[in-house]
């Protein structure tokens, strides 16, 4: 019997580090993406040095070091679309769900078309919190913290 829960917790964390190295964007047709961390390595580097983590009432929780991600706008540009007029993406939002249920929200326009978009990344691993897996983040959010993403299982694109 022991052996058995050694197995299975060995199993579990097998699972949940797969799990934590991919996510799937699911477009507003219900097609699937998987995305790995792999995949993320080919978009262009941004970096963060140092970046404080605070709560909703502003108030410091950590700090995350030396970040490297990609522009969600990036990984997002290479879904494709059915609409016939580009006014309608002006419809659409985006949700970033954690494997935990936790859910952000972007809107199209904020990602395209404003200077949010310039900075919200797709994390693969931030030094020292691997644990973390793959996750986005929002830096020029006064409270950072309310759109970190941690463990990112899915992006979703809703109209």
């Amino acid at each position: 019997m022991k052996n058995f829960i050694l197995l299975l917790s060995f199993l579990f964390t097998i699972l949940s580090f797969a799990q934590s190295k991919s996510f799937e964007i699911i477009d507003p047709d219900n097609q699937k993406t998987i995305v790995t961390a792999a995949d993320l390595s080919k978009y262009s580097k941004h970096t963060i040095d140092s970046l404080q983590i605070t709560n909703h009432l502003k108030e410091y929780r950590s700090t995350i070091k030396n970040v490297k991600g990609v522009l969600l706008r990036d990984v997002l540009s290479k879904i494709s679309f059915k609409e016939k007029s580009p006014k309608v993406l002006s419809e659409y939002y985006i949700v970033c769900v954690a494997e935990d249920g936790y859910k952000v929200v972007f809107s199209w326009n904020e990602i395209f078309n404003s200077p949010v978009g310039d900075s919200v990344l797709i994390i693969p691993e931030i030094e020292g919190r691997s644990k973390d897996g793959i996750s986005t983040l929002s830096p020029t959010d006064f409270a950072t913290g309310r759109r970190y993403v941690k463990m990112l299982k899915t992006i979703q694109l809703k109209k």
